[in-house]
């Protein structure tokens, strides 16, 4: 499908549509939480949460993060262990961080009012900076994301690639706006796009803008070729000492900084493992039944065994040493470990109340539990 509106023709069709969607968005927008009110703390808490997070699973974290953290100033001096455990089953820790960097910035010379102003502020792009900009300070500042690309796309029939588009929607969106209720016009484009405009299967004979639409299909956006995952294999190891669980810091790749359990990045059999303890220093050991579990990140699949390690006390790790584990287990030499000196024991309860364990690892924690003598 090509291009073959006019510039001109285009840009009627988008003048239409604040007086086409206001209405419906009345009739018909979601009653989520961050819409109560338009204070520009919770507009930006809640877009970044929506960011790689589905509007249900965010509705719940965004009301016990406010209810923890209710204002920027609070979010600027919250220890870095509670923010993670507030943001603990969205992912992407990354933007936590970044927040926490825009708050305290923010806490000291107040919110910017502009886009371009809001864009300098760490972890704040395009979308974001429109989305707070139009929907906080009603400035005429489109927010595109994947939602509204794909009711404009479809709406003007455009084949451009999502790249392209992007840039030219918030151009040509921009002079659409209306005089008044611009954040509600922002959202009435992102509601449409969430709840009517699908990516497949659109309800084309309830939209608002069926009369405008050039598509009235799913055929549009054109689908970018996702590019492979890359595949990495990791054997956790779960050690257990007089009730105590043992975790530690990544200190690279990704979930860097965030707690997790004893990992070394290959497939170990249980021959393996048993090896690779008895090469590291640890004699006495129990050494419990593998589980699987793949978990997928946007660019990575972690395909993970997981055996519980019961040891009789914790100072049987505390002169440990990983690589003399890696030769008698047969590894390369530029396996991923752990390191041993990194680990500290939790008791069960702190780790649910206080430390954010990443979804990755958190599936491990129901393995203390059973009766198959982990």
């Amino acid at each position: 499908m090509e291009q073959n509106l006019s510039a001109a023709e285009r840009a009627e069709n988008l003048r239409q549509l604040p007086a086409l969607l206001l209405p419906w968005y009345d009739e018909n927008k979601r009653d989520l939480p961050w819409r109560i009110n338009t204070d520009p703390y919770r507009v930006w808490i809640s877009e970044i949460m929506l960011q790689q997070t589905r509007v249900e699973a965010a509705k719940e974290h965004y009301i016990r993060f406010l209810r923890e953290l209710p204002t920027v100033q609070e979010l600027a001096a919250c220890p870095e262990d509670k923010l993670f455990k507030l943001w603990e089953g969205l992912g992407y820790y990354s933007r936590a961080r970044n927040l926490q960097k825009a708050a305290k910035i923010v806490a000291e010379t107040g919110f910017p009012h502009t886009a371009a102003e809001l864009k300098k502020l760490p972890g704040i792009g395009d979308y974001t900076a429109g989305a707070i900009a139009s929907i906080a300070f009603e400035q005429p500042s489109p927010a595109v994301d994947g939602n509204v690309i794909r009711v404009l796309s479809r709406l003007l029939g455009d084949s451009r690639s999502p790249e392209t588009l992007k840039t030219a929607f918030a151009e040509e969106l921009a002079p659409a706006y209306p005089e008044k209720r611009r954040g509600d016009f922002t959202q009435s484009l992102m509601e449409l796009g969430a709840t009517v405009c699908l990516p497949s299967s659109p309800l084309c004979l309830t939209c608002p803008l069926f009369a405008l639409c050039k598509t009235r299909s799913d055929a549009l956006p054109a689908k970018k070729q996702k590019s492979e995952r890359r595949r990495e294999n990791k054997t956790l190891l779960l050690f257990r000492a007089d009730g105590k669980i043992a975790l530690c810091r990544r200190t690279c790749g990704v979930l860097k900084g965030m707690y997790g359990f004893f990992a070394i990045g290959a497939d170990l059999s249980a021959q393996q493992a048993e090896a690779f303890l008895h090469g590291a220093g640890i004699s006495d050991f129990t050494l419990g039944e593998k589980r699987r579990h793949k978990h997928i990140f946007s660019h990575i699949e972690w395909n993970m065994t997981a055996r519980v390690a019961e040891l009789p006390c914790e100072n049987q790790l505390a002169a440990a040493y990983e690589r003399a584990g890696a030769q008698a287990a047969n590894l390369p030499a530029d396996t991923e470990i752990s390191a041993f000196s990194s680990l500290e024991f939790f008791d069960p309860a702190d780790i649910a109340a206080n430390i954010s364990l990443p979804s990755a690892f958190r599936w491990c924690l129901p393995l203390f539990q059973t009766n198959l003598h982990l």
